[in-house]
């Protein structure tokens, strides 16, 4: 009887708090409808555990949530700051700098693509509302299904390959954005009024971030899906 191939098997972060860890399901069946077996990771604090955890999987998927910590990009808060995850910014940072140091792929999604920019050593916008004259609004009083607004995506860009598409509409839920883009790293995609929506390393193999949720669209979009497909494919090759 002939053996099945080995699927790749995805890290994902999730919602932390002092009492629970949690994930909505939209990102783990995007993980598994595009090929890969999802493994959630708990709140850890030991470096050693968290470097197993690379060991042991092929790929980083970091999900939405709360805002970061802005003492982490060197700013004191502003005005307009949510909520913050402090046991969350550690373990992901941590888990984030593992991964890039392991060169396995990542893949970002809103708060995701936010922590990754900080954790190599980018800042951000700690709301736009306050901070980005002119901008439009970018948290969506609509169905987490409903694409939004548009986004350009640059030509020769990881980005671009992976979506197949250098123009598309997405869907949009945050009030935070990448400030300064960090060093080895490349803006791939913005929204009409300037504000990065996408960011990709420049020396890595595959680590991108997206500044929407694409896996709340993964069953219904083509473009949400091939972001998924893409970076479990990288998430293969060894």
């Amino acid at each position: 009887m002939k053996k099945k191939a080995r699927k790749p098997v995805i890290a994902v972060t999730a919602w932390i708090d002092e009492e629970s860890t949690q994930l909505k399901r939209d990102n783990t069946e995007s993980v598994l409808r595009a090929g890969a077996i999802p493994l959630i990771v708990p709140y850890i604090e030991e470096q050693s555990d968290i470097a197993q955890i690379c060991d042991m999987t092929d790929g980083l998927l970091l999900v939405g949530g709360k805002d970061i910590d802005p003492g982490y990009y060197g700013e004191d808060p502003l005005p307009g700051l949510g909520a913050l995850s402090p046991d969350r910014d550690r373990l992901e940072l941590m888990l984030t700098r593992v991964f890039l140091n392991a060169d396995k792929p990542i893949f970002a999604i809103c708060r995701g693509h936010q922590l990754l920019n900080v954790a190599a050593g980018g800042t951000l916008f700690q709301d736009i509302g306050r901070q980005i004259d002119g901008a439009h609004l970018h948290k969506q009083d609509a169905p987490r299904s409903h694409l939004f607004h548009r986004i350009s995506i640059a030509p020769g860009t990881l980005l671009e390959n992976a979506a197949g598409t250098r123009e598309c509409k997405v869907n949009s839920f945050h009030h935070q954005a990448v400030k300064v883009v960090a060093p080895g790293f490349r803006a791939s995609a913005w929204a009409s009024d300037g504000i990065v929506e996408g960011i990709e390393s420049e020396s890595h193999r595959y680590v991108l971030g997206v500044q929407w949720h694409p896996e709340n669209t993964s069953s219904s979009d083509a473009v949400s899906y091939r972001l998924f497909e893409r970076f479990v494919e990288a998430a293969k090759q060894k």
